[in-house]
């Protein structure tokens, strides 16, 4: 497997792909997005990555300061643009009530029910899949983005949000700001 990792090392969605880009989600409101299990742009721990490389896919904590006023809900995308695709993998899709600040460990999961916390499709299912790349591709980012938006999301196309694939949840959300907070895992 360490094979495919070099022969694709150069191949890589791109920072400029991740949802924190698109002009819908570039609200001009900026707030602060922290764990108590990871450092920004430091290398997250076994436990949060994918079952596949030995971990348990479990959601690292995240909080937040307050985010601009008008928040009607909150977006947390997390994706790893280092993955060797045309657009970046995403690990986790999840609507938050206004309200909240923070979220325990594990709370992406998906298996048990959060209030305040309506966890989307990913890339894959349903819920928080951990890192697990390609070994010796290199270093992947995982960023943790969390969008302030202006208007609730209940619908996409016409259909439950829950029922919508990622890049169509991520196109039908307008955000009035946003927070950040990247993570590394590698297999070599």
């Amino acid at each position: 497997m360490a094979i495919l990792g070099k022969l694709l090392a150069n191949r890589r969605a791109g920072e400029r792909t991740l949802a924190w880009h698109r002009p819908n989600l570039a609200g001009d409101g900026v707030f602060e997005l922290t764990s108590p299990d990871f450092e920004h742009e430091s290398f997250l721990t076994t436990p949060h990555a994918g079952k596949r490389v030995g971990g348990q896919d479990r959601s690292p904590a995240l909080a937040w300061s307050a985010p601009p006023a008008g928040t009607a809900q909150l977006l947390l995308v997390v994706e790893d643009p280092d993955a060797p695709m045309s657009k970046p993998f995403v690990h986790a899709v999840a609507l938050l009530d206004p309200a909240r600040t923070e979220l325990a460990q594990g709370a992406l999961d998906g298996a048990e029910t959060v209030a305040g916390v309506q966890v989307l499709r990913s890339g894959f299912g349903r819920g928080y899949m951990g890192p697990s790349p390609i070994k010796g591709h290199g270093p992947h980012r995982y960023a943790f983005q969390l969008f302030a938006l202006a208007e609730p999301i209940t619908t996409v196309n016409g259909a439950p949000v829950a029922k919508a694939k990622p890049p169509a949840v991520l196109s039908a959300a307008r955000a009035l700001g946003r927070a950040r907070i990247d993570g590394f895992y590698e297999r070599s």
